[in-house]
């Protein structure tokens, strides 16, 4: 069920699969944490022993990034497509409408986690949002009785990686909660803070591409890419001599 890519497991589960496996995990009152995964976390958890471990002690890593699906095609492996974070988080939000669940969310200033809470209770008027909580708020005690207060089905964590990714796993036993996000600067989109890429770039997978023209200084950040593709081909290329 899962693909290593460079030392880092990716889930093989397409969208539709995914999104089954989760709700059943939530109506099991299984704990589960989703991380994205995209070529710039990858190259940092190759020199990064513990950040590596984080990742991939998640329940499900989702391939968030057009890299890693074709390093995945490069590799002859099976990685169904991508699965982004924040549309992760949007798939979450509609299952959480179907069934009525509870949602809380904890990360970014207070006024775009707020903004974003309310844009998102207009359009999944079903769905609870239990509480919210600004990044700001550091009292880790103090989060985590506001939280297990309304016991939520679903956590969204926007704090950054991987400082988010770690407040989940250090704090996801004392948590009553069964699905943790990191959604990263998603809580910036809901909110219409930020834009996201017209469709054009996100059907072609090329919302990077759009956020560099948008933001040049990221242009460092963009180099992973490039660099990461070219250490998969490598690494293929070594593996079938080995094997030749």
């Amino acid at each position: 069920m899962k693909e290593n890519i460079m030392g880092v497991d990716v889930t093989t589960l397409n969208e539709q699969q995914l999104m089954s496996r989760i709700e059943d995990d939530i109506k099991r009152f299984q704990k589960v944490r989703i991380v994205a995964i995209n070529p710039e976390k990858i190259m940092m958890a190759e020199q990064d022993l513990n950040l590596r471990h984080l990742l991939n002690e998640s329940t499900y890593q989702i391939p968030d990034g057009i890299g890693v699906s074709i390093a995945s095609k490069l590799s002859g492996g099976i990685v169904k497509g991508r699965v982004t974070g924040i549309g992760m988080m949007g798939n979450l939000l509609a299952l959480a409408n179907k069934n009525e669940w509870k949602i809380f969310m904890y990360g970014a200033k207070p006024e775009i986690v707020n903004q974003a809470a309310r844009n998102i209770q207009k359009k999944y008027p079903k769905l609870i949002i239990s509480g919210t909580l600004d990044g700001y708020i550091n009292d880790t005690q103090q989060i985590m009785k506001t939280i297990n207060e309304v016991q939520p089905h679903i956590l969204f964590v926007a704090l950054g990686s991987p400082k988010q990714e770690l407040f989940i796993k250090n704090n996801m036993e004392q948590l009553h909660v069964n699905v943790f996000q990191g959604v990263g600067g998603s809580f910036d989109v809901f909110s219409g803070h930020v834009k996201r890429a017209p469709e054009l770039f996100l059907k072609t997978g090329t919302e990077w591409l759009y956020r560099l023209i948008k933001q040049p200084s990221r242009i460092k950040r963009q180099w992973a890419l490039p660099l990461f593709l070219a250490k998969v081909v490598t690494s293929r290329r070594r593996t079938r001599k080995q094997h030749s």
